[in-house]
């Protein structure tokens, strides 16, 4: 494949602001596709893989490379990837044979596998003999995967309208609103995605709204919604019937929901802010289905986002368990007695996962919850993204606290 001066620039320049200006990927490869409207659609693809690529196998790239300057880094990627570099001045110094020599010396997993060696101690940890085939299969670029948005058509239907615009889908076993790209490209141009008939969701990030078994005319709440993508396959579910808060402790987040509910011909999501423990408590004993799809690592996402593993700490991690906790400690007063609410995180590690739950059903205010069922989605068993899913039901006897409606006795 024969390399362009233009669009090298543009990686290496989507790299200096990742990695020198800690920027997130995606953003950054948005604007710099934007950034020169005459590259056309295999320009764009170049630049996007690579970008990605290189943020992947970080590590291993420097590892190898005979300088940390960004020509030489993107040269690196280049040979490992079996390509030939061109004669161009700024590959100067970089030979093929010692990059391929310090290549095959390395040992370590954590450099071959391109992660902070704390973090493959820690999954090895938790994991155990899962982790190495685990991020395996993490570094491997992600499918592009459809949610039928089943309020305007069929999933059949619309792999039939895709068809025609020459877009090839399969469906993938056990997934029924799913399709996923026979070929990545971008689909967000495509009239079907213009009129609402679907949205990009993962497979894996589609079973959460199935598992609160939500029925039409139910009241919802999805208390950690963000952009809204849960909440609105959730009213797909309901049939456009009933009445979905979106709740979410930052704002600004629900006005993208408010955007995509719009084009997908949804009138039953209504955002609401979280504006402390007052507008949880105004809400007590009144949601039908309660979705906690809490904040979380995002190591199950690594295929799609693979930043997350350069940006993450042992702190961080250890911050937004106590957030997990604290959401399982104050939202659950929500549902009502009776009701079924679902925890959800897009991480792999039991510490975020099934030990939360372990440790919620345990404290005072778990007890009026009972554990149905759970679900941890390894992305080395799925092929999509790492997931957990617990499904949890409040017990009919559950009664209000008494220090919080009995009066003061003498």
């Amino acid at each position: 494949m024969k390399l362009h001066t233009n669009t090298v620039h543009g990686v290496i320049t989507a790299i200096d602001e990742i990695f020198h200006q800690n920027k997130y990927a995606d953003k950054v490869i948005e604007r710099t596709l934007r950034s020169n409207p005459k590259w056309g659609a295999r320009d764009r693809g170049f630049i996007a893989e690579s970008v990605y690529e290189m943020v992947r196998w970080w590590r291993l790239i420097n590892e190898v490379s005979p300088s940390d300057d960004l020509y030489h880094l993107f040269g690196t990627y280049w040979l490992l990837q079996g390509q030939e570099l061109p004669s161009w001045r700024e590959f100067k110094g970089i030979d093929p044979r010692d990059v391929e020599n310090r290549y095959q010396k390395i040992q370590e997993r954590a450099i071959l596998q391109s992660i902070p060696d704390w973090l493959d101690e820690m999954g090895a940890n938790l994991l155990g003999d899962k982790w190495e085939k685990e991020l395996d299969t993490l570094n491997q670029e992600a499918e592009v995967v459809l949610r039928v948005n089943t309020l305007k058509t069929t999933r059949e239907n619309l792999m039939n309208r895709l068809a025609e615009d020459g877009i090839d889908t399969y469906t993938p076993t056990g997934y029924k609103d799913a399709l996923v790209l026979a070929k990545r490209q971008n689909v967000f141009r495509n009239p079907a995605f213009k009129e609402g008939l679907f949205e990009v969701q993962d497979a894996s990030s589609q079973l959460v709204a199935a598992a609160l078994d939500v029925q039409p005319g139910m009241r919802v709440i999805d208390a950690c919604a963000g952009a809204g993508g849960k909440a609105l396959h959730l009213a797909a579910l309901m049939e456009n019937k009933g009445r979905i808060l979106a709740m979410d402790t930052e704002a600004w987040k629900l006005q993208n929901a408010k955007l995509r509910a719009r084009r997908d011909g949804v009138s039953i999501i209504e955002p609401k802010a979280i504006e402390g423990n007052k507008t949880i408590k105004r809400l007590k004993e009144s949601a039908d289905r309660l979705l906690l799809d809490v904040p979380c690592s995002g190591l199950g996402v690594l295929k799609r986002n693979p930043d997350t593993k350069w940006k993450l700490t042992p702190e961080s991690i250890e911050k937004v368990q106590k957030i997990q906790e604290e959401i399982l400690q104050n939202y659950p007063s929500m549902l009502k007695p009776g009701g079924i609410m679902v925890y959800a995180t897009c991480s792999i590690l039991p510490t975020e996962n099934e030990m939360q739950i372990a440790k919620f059903l345990a404290s005072e205010k778990g007890k009026d919850f009972e554990l149905i069922e759970d679900k941890k989605v390894l992305a080395q068993e799925s092929g999509f993204d790492g997931f957990y899913i617990a499904k949890l039901r409040k017990k009919e006897s559950s009664t209000p606290q008494e220090s919080e409606t009995a009066p003061e006795t003498e």
